[in-house]
């Protein structure tokens, strides 16, 4: 589960590292009023789970509380990667000395988390380790051992940060372990001109299958995910939300990421992961592509299913109701194949619905739901 940026901030916050401070507001009169609380001089940032917010135009300065209004309405309703702008944050400026990198993820190869460290902040951490691979340090966590004074040293040293971050990183650190998240990321963490250690901009991505342990998620509101997400949640899908136009549906999280990168190979972008499972139902398959269809960025859909315990005349009979409640209004591509393929190919033969495709083949299934999204 993704945070917003300004939720990752207040769990930064509560674990004593220093943010600047700021307001969340959806309307831009209240950016307006924020910003005179905050004195005048603001920095407007669009709350939405995607990186690219500045170069969108999402994140800019307003000298004043008119400036930070007009502002602030023309970024609220703006679509960011296919997220839509609902709220912002009016922040208060900091003068920034220098600029750095902070992170900390699961390296689920190694077993473990993996901190992450660069003396060059303030863009795509992959875009620098791109240009100068040598700039970025990753660093292995003992998970029993955890983040030492000797060990945040050994960090902040490996990443060309000054020593003085290496409080910062054992709090940003304690963040990642007290909310059993997956990703704390500090983008950029900076040294201020009155040399104090802030964090500027902060995601958080939690390990869902730790809600149990973790009861004020369900009660923060904001903290759930995509409406779509929140929705496939509810019945049971498993589905990520992404920034593409192919909606993707599979049996197995292997076929599915196969597939996603089939359908990048064509030249498309995949619009999400949807896994309806090894053993799904024909009410899951119904379901699932109901889902997709909602996503009003998917232009095409691509079914690939290779039929085992959940056989393809399901599908088909899941495909099938599914266009008895939802109107199909983009292209469905539909590759069957496995444990009565052939009976499944026929159901949705019958069906003889103009956007519905067959293919007999997953990439060429992909090539032609790329080709229907262009």
């Amino acid at each position: 589960m993704d945070l917003y940026e300004h939720q990752a901030r207040e769990l930064l916050q509560e674990n004593g590292v220093l943010v600047p401070r700021a307001e969340v507001v959806d309307t831009a009169e209240a950016a307006r009023a924020a910003a005179e609380r905050l004195g005048g001089r603001v920095v407007i940032k669009a709350q939405v789970k995607t990186g690219g917010r500045g170069k969108a135009g999402g994140v800019k300065l307003a000298d004043d509380p008119a400036a930070a209004e007009q502002t602030a309405r023309r970024i609220l309703g703006m679509d960011i990667k296919g997220h839509t702008v609902h709220r912002v944050m009016v922040a208060e400026p900091v003068e920034v000395e220098r600029e750095m990198y902070l992170g900390f993820t699961l390296d689920r190869a190694a077993g473990r988390f993996a901190a992450i460290a660069s003396a060059e902040g303030g863009m795509e951490i992959e875009e620098v380790a791109a240009r100068r691979p040598e700039a970025v340090a990753r660093i292995a966590i003992d998970p029993a051992e955890g983040v030492t004074e000797a060990k945040a040293a050994e960090i902040a040293v490996a990443g060309g940060l000054p020593r003085e971050t290496a409080g910062t990183i054992r709090r940003v650190w304690t963040v990642l372990t007290a909310h059993d998240a997956l990703l704390v990321e500090v983008n950029p963490l900076v040294v201020t001109r009155d040399g104090a250690i802030v964090a500027l901009d902060g995601k958080v991505t939690l390990d869902d299958n730790a809600r149990f342990r973790q009861p004020s998620w369900d009660d923060s509101g904001d903290r759930a995910r995509d409406p779509l997400e929140a929705r496939a949640e509810a019945a049971g899908l498993g589905y990520v939300k992404l920034d593409g136009q192919v909606g993707v549906i599979g049996n197995g999280a292997g076929l599915v990421m196969s597939t996603l990168d089939v359908v990048a190979g064509c030249g498309a972008r995949p619009a999400d992961f949807l896994d309806i499972g090894g053993g799904a139902s024909a009410q899951v398959m119904a379901d699932g592509l109901s889902l997709v269809l909602d996503d009003p960025e998917v232009r095409s859909v691509l079914v690939n299913v290779f039929g085992g315990i959940t056989a393809c005349d399901a599908v088909a009979d899941g495909i099938v109701r599914a266009l008895d409640t939802v109107p199909l209004t983009k292209p469905l591509v539909v590759r069957l194949d496995g444990n009565n393929a052939a009976r499944g190919r026929a159901i949705l033969g019958q069906l003889a619905h103009p956007l519905v495709h067959q293919a007999d083949t997953m990439d060429g299934a992909a090539a032609r739901a790329a080709e229907l999204a262009a």
